[in-house]
């Protein structure tokens, strides 16, 4: 099974969305199974003619014999998950940076948002993309949908708590420093981040080490540069959102592969 990585090609996207990936059905039978850790990305994928099936923490794609589009969104990704392809398929999928989505969509919660994709016309778009065999123009086709409904929104509040979520202030702290209460500092972030602050910064910390594990294997350091307590700290976090220790996560992962991103 072919799968292919991409930044965004325009530089307003750039802004919102982390990147896209291309599957390519192929001849090849073998199924492809792997576990996908979780990130504070909004995912929204498109498979064409596929039939799939989700339980705890497991989603299953095999082809169907009928033609379809299906549309999958992943708004809170907080535990390891299984992916199985019984067989190889045709996909798209979108990466949206924290709170990029709503740039796109009149929506200012989950639920609008699930609403607003599911009425809009990606799933006409996506269709014509996956059936269209050259990839320049696949890639020219997705970036022009997505740059046609561009709508900028001020979210300026948002935007601002995203930021001190990455520095060393504590939730009470960002409450003070923005003149809120902590409670309103977790309704922004369940309402435009899809999940408490407490909850996001732990995978955004681990999300930072893996990124920067390119460049050290010191757990002390990666510890101290990314806001855990200490290495203890970061070994608990990696447990419970990998459900192995640190040291066996990286043995088994090589976060140097472009395609890093597909299985992490």
């Amino acid at each position: 099974m072919k799968v292919t990585f991409y930044q965004p090609v325009h530089p307003v996207l750039k802004k919102y969305i982390e990147g896209y990936y291309f599957i390519e059905k192929d001849d090849d039978h073998k199924p492809v199974r792997y576990l996908t850790f979780p990130d504070n990305y909004c995912i929204v994928s498109a498979c064409q003619d596929v039939s799939v099936t989700q339980d705890n923490g497991r989603m299953e794609l095999s082809r169907s014999l009928s033609e379809n589009i299906v549309i999958d969104f992943v708004f809170r990704c907080s535990a390891p998950t299984e992916i199985f392809y019984k067989q190889s398929v045709n996909e798209v999928t979108l990466y949206f940076k924290p709170l990029g989505i709503y740039h796109f969509f009149d929506a200012d919660d989950r639920t609008s948002l699930e609403e607003n994709i599911q009425l809009s016309d990606f799933k006409d778009i996506s269709n014509a993309v996956l059936k269209e065999p050259n990839r320049k123009n696949q890639i020219e086709m997705l970036e022009n949908y997505w740059l046609s409904i561009l709508c900028q929104k001020d979210l300026k509040l948002a935007y601002t708590i995203l930021a001190d979520f990455e520095t060393e202030l504590s939730i009470e702290e960002i409450a003070v420093k923005n003149k809120i209460t902590r409670q309103y500092v977790n309704k922004i972030s369940k309402r435009y981040l899809f999940k408490p602050a407490s909850e996001f910064r732990k995978i955004q910390r681990f999300r930072n080490v893996l990124i920067s594990n390119k460049k050290s294997r010191n757990l002390t350091e990666l510890s101290y540069e990314h806001l855990f307590y200490d290495q203890s700290h970061l070994i608990k976090d990696f447990k419970e959102l990998t459900r192995i220790s640190p040291g066996k996560f990286f043995d088994n992962v090589d976060t140097e592969k472009n395609n890093i991103w597909f299985f992490i």
